[in-house]
């Protein structure tokens, strides 16, 4: 565990909202495990109310009250920012984790669906902005995190257009946001964007998918908890962005310096790996309009850790198979004496 996570002081009274499922889940119980007290919130009650448990059991000090709320309503976030006011007499931290997907080719799309997605992943995360910056405003400090995606705009893949663009919305919105927070003297009040790669949550299973195709394995992701410590840390000492995940770095950087190489090799194999045929799948909505209920989780069951220690285990290898090879080159060399 790094320094930085265990900063958190005791008492941190943070909101996370999409808490009943996936990287929210996980952001609050970490955010409870070092003590905070939380205001959790979804559409999901029943699996809400089971989140707000596992943050009191987290931790002696933690406290964590379920507050239920669709984040495409303006008054209901509103009123779970007010929650958190009379409990707690503030908000230190507001984490915006609401996110659904939809999977389908532009041109095949319902606006509907796109409407939705729109209202939840980007309009939710401007009523969480408004309903805290008045509180972190009066205080003079508080820390906003948004959860966005190296899918927006770092990384860019067929079949998840209005997602993508949704998550590149808020990286603009959260530059927007800090440059109005310098102008109007707000300089204590942070807002850091998390940029996670493929994360092993319930997404695929969640996401609406709209291309009569079976989602088959997917490449090598992060766990929930590893993007949750990244977001506890970006609470801790705020930055612009955070990026996390397998290969968070380097994509970007591959995309910037071979844009077509790289756009060909995420397009084939999208198509030609992580879909199955036309069929294979029906026609599904997911949680697009009705709440997770029963198939909120954390974990997608992707086996993200398995995954984690496979690659760690193949660079282990790799690196004692390089430092062997070095070895037996110098150890071939001639002695030759000091003159």
């Amino acid at each position: 565990m790094r320094t930085e996570e265990r900063a958190l002081p005791p008492g941190t009274v943070v909101v996370v909202t999409g808490a009943s499922s996936g990287i929210g889940r996980a952001a609050a119980r970490a955010f409870a495990e070092r003590g905070a007290r939380l205001v959790v919130t979804a559409r999901s009650t029943d699996a809400l109310n089971e989140v707000a448990r596992e943050c009191t059991a987290a931790h002696e000090r933690a406290e964590a009250v379920a507050v239920p709320a669709d984040v495409t309503d303006p008054a209901a976030t509103a009123r779970v920012a007010r929650a958190a006011l009379d409990r707690y007499g503030r908000i230190d931290v507001w984490v915006n984790a609401a996110g659904v997907g939809v999977l389908a080719r532009l041109d095949q799309v319902s606006p509907d669906d796109v409407r939705r997605l729109w209202e939840v992943n980007v309009l939710g995360v401007f009523h969480g902005v408004r309903a805290a910056l008045p509180a972190m405003r009066l205080r003079g400090r508080g820390v906003i995190v948004n959860l966005s995606s190296l899918l927006g705009g770092a990384v860019v893949a067929p079949y998840q257009g209005p997602y993508a663009a949704s998550k590149a919305a808020l990286i603009t919105l959260d530059e927007v946001l800090r440059q109005e927070l310098a102008l109007s003297g707000d300089h204590g009040v942070a807002v850091c964007t998390v940029l996670p790669t493929g994360v092993d949550t319930p997404f695929f299973q969640h996401a609406a998918n709209r291309t009569g195709r079976r989602v088959r394995s997917l490449p090598a992701v992060a766990t929930p908890e590893r993007v949750a410590a990244a977001v506890v840390r970006a609470a801790v000492r705020p930055r612009r962005r955070v990026v996390v995940g397998p290969g968070a770095r380097l994509l970007p950087v591959a995309r910037a310096l071979a844009p077509g190489p790289v756009r060909r090799v995420i397009r084939r194999r999208t198509e030609k790996t992580y879909f199955g045929g036309p069929g294979t799948a029906p026609d599904t909505s997911g949680i697009l309009h009705d709440p997770s209920g029963d198939t909120a989780a954390v974990s997608g069951g992707r086996h993200a850790r398995l995954r984690t220690a496979g690659r760690r285990a193949v660079t282990l290898a790799a690196g004692v198979g390089v430092a062997a090879g070095v070895l037996r080159v110098r150890s071939r060399r001639p002695f030759r004496p000091l003159s």
